[in-house]
């Protein structure tokens, strides 16, 4: 993942996949069963009309401008923001200082007047502040928590911390299209069983048949490759793995997939799903592998279900993904249902 503001969504475009499919295989009999986890994961209450809700920036810093739609968006909603301390506050390319940024987290979760916390920006910056965060009172504040790109590590590590079920869906800075307020709205307020379905415009690309469910976590697979090692990961087990890259060439996912593969990830999953990888154009296409290559030598022979073109990742229209729920998938469909 670049450093640059690559969170910024509406200046991607969102183009249909239909090209390189991948040849379908055989139906796999792997099938994760729910409640696999040692210990229930804790969902925090949904969101109600005449909530008040956090907008934070534990990563890359926000210009004033970048954040309108949301504004819009959640008065639509019903919602009032209270925006953290430091929200605009600058140090390079990042929303302030680590302990700054680590205390509007902090502060956020503690606050009873705050029902759930969204942010602004990912770029970078997150990793930084996981040591500085207080998970006791996480843990003793379950509220929703949502954002993608960098704040992934930020997610990822609450969970693995508390148990808490945070949510992979849009930033301040994204564009807030209908589609997306749309799932934030099943997932945020109505809860439920819930399916995930590509829009029409587009196709999703099989690469291994069949069912399964199991534990959802993921999101940026650079930022989930770099924190391989660390003590902010959750198990794997019984899993579906779900991913999303922007600005890498083919090579560099080929390498953060590897690294998966070398560190036993990939061997725990029972399925795989691959969002979006915008603007991942090979500088020379003639010289390299295509993604569709790439995913097949690394997830066809774990023989899970498996497929590529979710609409999930630097989009402007996707989904609100809860990490840490039960879920079955089909890969067949490319549906994502909670359970």
């Amino acid at each position: 993942m670049t450093l640059r503001r690559r969170a910024l969504l509406t200046t991607f475009g969102l183009t249909a996949i239909g090209t390189q499919l991948l040849p379908l295989a055989k139906p796999s009999n792997r099938i994760a069963q729910t409640n696999l986890s040692p210990k229930s994961a804790i969902e925090p209450r949904r969101l109600q009309v005449g909530d008040t809700v956090a907008l934070i920036n534990p990563a890359a810093f926000n210009y004033e401008k970048e954040v309108q739609p949301f504004f819009k968006a959640v008065d639509n909603l019903g919602l009032k923001v209270k925006l953290g301390e430091h929200f605009y506050d600058r140090y390079g390319y990042l929303a302030g200082k680590d302990a700054d940024r680590a205390a509007d987290v902090n502060a956020a979760f503690a606050d009873d007047s705050v029902q759930a916390i969204f942010t602004g920006m990912g770029g970078w910056g997150c990793g930084r502040i996981l040591p500085l965060l207080d998970y006791n009172i996480i843990r003793n504040n379950p509220k929703i928590i949502m954002g993608f790109s960098d704040i992934t590590a930020l997610l990822l590590a609450i969970y693995a911390k508390t148990n808490i079920v945070t949510f992979h869906g849009p930033l301040g800075a994204s564009s807030w299209s209908p589609f997306t307020v749309n799932y934030v709205k099943k997932v945020l307020f109505d809860g439920g069983s819930v399916t995930l379905q590509n829009s029409k415009s587009l196709q999703v690309e099989t690469i291994w048949r069949g069912t399964a469910r199991g534990t959802l976590i993921g999101g940026n697979l650079s930022v989930i490759a770099a924190m391989v090692g660390s003590a902010y990961l959750p198990t794997w087990e019984n899993s579906i793995l779900f991913v999303e890259e922007v600005g890498e060439e083919v090579y560099r996912i080929d390498r953060m997939l590897t690294q998966l593969k070398l560190a036993g990830i990939l061997d725990k999953i029972s399925g795989f799903i691959f969002g979006q990888c915008t603007k991942c154009e090979a500088e020379k296409p003639q010289e390299s592998l295509t993604l569709p290559q790439v995913l097949s030598d690394h997830i066809r022979p774990l023989k899970i279900p498996a497929w590529y073109g979710s609409m999930v990742g630097h989009i402007r229209e996707q989904f609100t993904l809860p990490i840490g729920k039960q879920v079955e998938i089909d890969a067949n469909s490319g549906t994502i249902k909670l359970l």
